[in-house]
This record gives structure tokens, C-alpha cells and sequence, in this order.
């Protein structure tokens, strides 16, 4: 056999080769994110000397921030998933149009990094509660904020925060699980 044939034989037998071991397509996998398993959600109640009441998850605990800044505020803390909800307390002295407005900008700071801020209303005349909870998407700092008052005497403002680097995608579930506390804290809220 001449080298010619032996270099056709080769080129042939390499193409072959070519030809079964790139027959598999390669597809990339999406970046995963870990698993984060919620505790069973059971609420307890917060009724004390404060102006106001609600019930709060029992996987969460209160932390009282009168003594460090105003009377009434108070975080409460969820450790192992480093998120809390601040609520802050203001008295009405005539100037409830300003903490509408205060709670609104501080809502729509997030529009430069949020692709979306849907606002609810919430009322309830029985309690005479009325409010308004603003959804936040996107990669925004806080993603759900709230605030209520009884429009004549006490307000309140509300905020879910996680203390992580902001990545709305890896951060839903968790913000689905949360959001779902604060709604039950209004629901519940009342006035004393």
C-alpha cells in the first residue's frame, strides 16, 4: 500500500471519528440557586402596651427599637433567612398628608432598580384601618412596603427587608413566603 492510500485511510477513519463523537448536542444548564425550605406558617399575637396590635409569625421574633429611636418601633426579625419587617410609629398632628407623601417616596426610591411597584389599597372601616401595601419587583431593597393609619390620630409604615445582596430571582421564594406574613399582619392589625 502506498503512503497516499494509508493518508486517505487515516483522513477517512479521523472523519468517522468526528462524525459519532460530536453527534451529541450540548446544552448549558441555567445557574441553580440553593434550596430553602420554609417552617409551616402559625402566627402569635402582639399585644402590648404599643398603640396597636397584629399577629405576627411565631418562626419570627420582635425587636423593640423605642429605646434606640422613636417610641413604638419595633423590627421584627426573622435570623435564618436574614430578613426583618420595620415598622415605625408616628402620632397625627396635623400633617397626615406629609406621612402619605413620606411613605410614597420612599416606595418609589426603588424605581430605579425595581421593573415594577404595584400599589393595593386596604380598607377596613370596621377597624378604621386604611392603608396602602406597595409590591416592589425587581432588584429593589425592599420589596414589599406598607404603611396604615386610622387618618385622624395614628399611622404606621411598614417595610420587608433582606439584609443579602439584592437578586430578585434567587430571592422570591423567599419574598412570596414573607409577603404573605406582612399581609396577615394588616389583616390582623387594630388600633387600641
Amino acid at each position: 500500500m502506498s503512503k497516499t492510500h494509508n493518508k486517505y485511510k487515516f483522513s477517512i477513519l479521523v472523519l468517522i471519528i468526528m462524525f459519532f463523537a460530536c453527534s451529541k448536542t450540548y446544552t448549558p444548564k441555567p445557574h441553580g440557586y440553593m434550596r430553602i425550605d420554609f417552617p409551616e406558617k402559625a402566627y402569635q399575637s402582639f399585644d402590648t402596651t404599643f398603640p396597636y396590635s397584629f399577629m405576627y409569625p411565631k418562626y419570627g421574633h420582635i425587636e423593640d427599637l423605642s429605646k434606640i429611636k422613636e417610641p413604638y418601633f419595633i423590627n421584627i426579625s426573622f435570623p435564618d433567612y436574614n430578613a426583618k419587617i420595620h415598622i415605625t410609629y408616628k402620632k397625627i398632628k396635623n400633617n397626615l398628608s406629609q406621612y402619605l407623601e413620606e411613605s410614597r417616596t420612599f416606595a418609589y426610591k426603588h424605581t430605579i432598580k425595581a421593573t415594577a411597584i404595584n400599589e393595593k389599597n386596604y380598607i377596613n372601616y370596621d377597624k378604621k384601618i386604611f392603608g396602602t401595601v406597595y409590591e416592589i419587583k425587581g432588584n429593589a431593597a425592599s420589596f414589599m412596603q406598607f404603611y396604615l393609619t386610622d387618618s385622624n390620630k395614628n399611622f404606621i409604615r411598614g417595610a420587608l427587608y433582606f439584609n443579602v445582596e439584592s437578586n430578585y430571582d434567587s430571592l422570591l421564594p423567599a419574598i412570596n413566603f414573607f409577603s404573605k406574613d406582612v399581609i396577615h399582619l394588616i389583616e390582623t392589625f387594630s388600633w387600641k
